[in-house]
């Protein structure tokens, strides 16, 4: 046989790396092309014009007439989650990122086996990175009975440039009718109440009326993306009634369509705040262009408060990476303050006591453009009342960093954190 000459394989080495380096940049990178100009204020937050023209850029308009209600940590979200699956009549959707073995991984297989056994339409879509740790037979036992599960993104040769694309949210809709979104996983560490650090902090809402078709629509669009299957009909959208007094709007945002749309609700409403934003961040490390709007509403009076963890938290990177850019906030009149007894999982933003925003959203770069996620605007003053009281509380728990303490930190915090910043754009 005739041997290749040496060009030849140093071809095959540059076209190798290339297709090496191009996947890693089509992982590392957005699909879109980004938000890149500081977004003009023109309307206040309670100028009905705002939410108008809200609904018209991220898509789905505010609905009226929904009842949403505020589940704190595990021990009262898990509860109204699993009943409202095992009373299910038609039809279950649940998309969620986390989703491990343990007695309430088990627990949740127990009743979406259950339903699906005696005839409910039980849909289950888990990411294929988050569910890493669930047992193969939790999964064999619900399929076996019936549950349709499937796995967004898994390693396949036809997609690798979507790798680092996975499915963030969290979604659950019983009959159409109920639904649940926030910022829980499934997993032991979601469970109790956060009275210690193996137990995190969280926050997770029970949403009924019009809006709970656009919950359902949000699934549904992923589900079509991984199986091909259009669910629809009376069995996943029924007619609903207005059982409260909120307007809500449901909208999501995903790199293969629409990546902007999250940093463009954050960005919009940051710039229309005219008096207060409170923001309980889960994962805090802004882009310069968020960086910048939170700065400009500091200069033009807005009070900012932001939550984020502190010692107990599920990755040092992450909390090196934002505590990094800490500083023009601090000097600007910012209020940061760590969460101290566990792990701070939550993701609310309340604005000048009306708008809340709720749902599996961090406020970093991942969320903003590699992730799918999914969000809940509500727009009702009692609503924000609400969610700022335990905002409070949870800042009434909390380590506040003043600028003085964040300047005098050690050098080697100070290497660290540039490090983390580095690969900022991933976390």
């Amino acid at each position: 046989m005739r041997k290749l000459p040496r060009w030849a394989f140093i071809v095959a080495g540059v076209a190798g790396l290339a297709l090496v380096t191009g996947l890693l940049v089509s992982n590392f990178m957005g699909g879109e092309t980004k938000i890149e100009q500081h977004v003009e204020r023109v309307y206040a937050l309670d100028d009905p014009r705002f939410t108008n023209e809200l609904g018209v850029l991220l898509g789905p308009p505010f609905l009226a007439g929904n009842k949403v209600s505020t589940l704190l940590n595990g021990d009262q979200i898990f509860p109204p989650m699993l009943a409202a699956i095992r009373g299910a009549e038609v039809s279950i959707t649940f998309e969620t990122y986390i989703y491990w073995s343990g007695d309430i991984g088990q627990a949740f297989a127990d009743a979406l086996t259950e339903r699906a056994r005696h005839g409910v339409k039980v849909h289950v879509l888990l990411d294929w990175v988050g569910s890493a740790k669930m047992d193969d037979s939790m999964l064999a036992a619900m399929q076996d009975a019936g549950v349709q599960v499937r796995k967004f993104h898994p390693p396949h040769w036809s997609h690798l440039g979507r790798l680092n694309n996975r499915t963030h949210r969290k979604l659950l809709v019983v009959d159409g009718r109920t639904g649940f979104t926030g910022g829980v996983g499934i997993a032991p560490q979601w469970t109790g109440r956060a009275q210690d650090p193996a137990h995190w902090r969280d926050t997770h809402f029970q949403v009924e009326g019009p809006v709970v078709a656009q919950l359902q629509s949000v699934f549904i669009d992923n589900w079509i993306k991984v199986t091909g299957d259009v669910l629809h009909g009376p069995t996943y959208f029924p007619v609903l009634e207005k059982v409260g007094r909120e307007a809500a709007q449901m909208f999501s945002s995903s790199p293969s369509g629409g990546s902007e749309s999250m940093q463009l609700m954050y960005l919009l409403a940051i710039t229309a705040a005219s008096r207060s934003i409170d923001l309980s961040a889960a994962y805090f490390v802004p882009d310069a262009l968020t960086m910048r709007a939170l700065v400009d509403a500091l200069k033009r009076g807005v009070k900012l408060r932001i939550v984020v963890p502190g010692e107990h938290i599920d990755s040092d990177a992450v909390r090196g990476a934002s505590r990094a850019d800490w500083g023009p906030l601090l000097s600007a009149g910012a209020v940061i303050a760590e969460y101290g007894p566990t792990m701070y999982h939550c993701k609310v933003m309340i604005i000048d006591g009306l708008l809340t925003s709720v749902g599996s959203t961090n406020f970093d770069n991942r969320s903003f453009r590699l992730n799918d996620e999914a969000t809940l605007n509500i727009v009702d003053k009692d609503f924000a009342s609400t969610q700022t009281t335990s905002f409070e509380a949870d800042l009434a728990l909390s380590h506040r960093v003043s600028f003085a303490e964040w300047q005098e930190r050690p050098l080697r915090e100070r290497l660290g954190e540039w490090i983390a910043s580095i690969i900022g754009t991933q976390l």
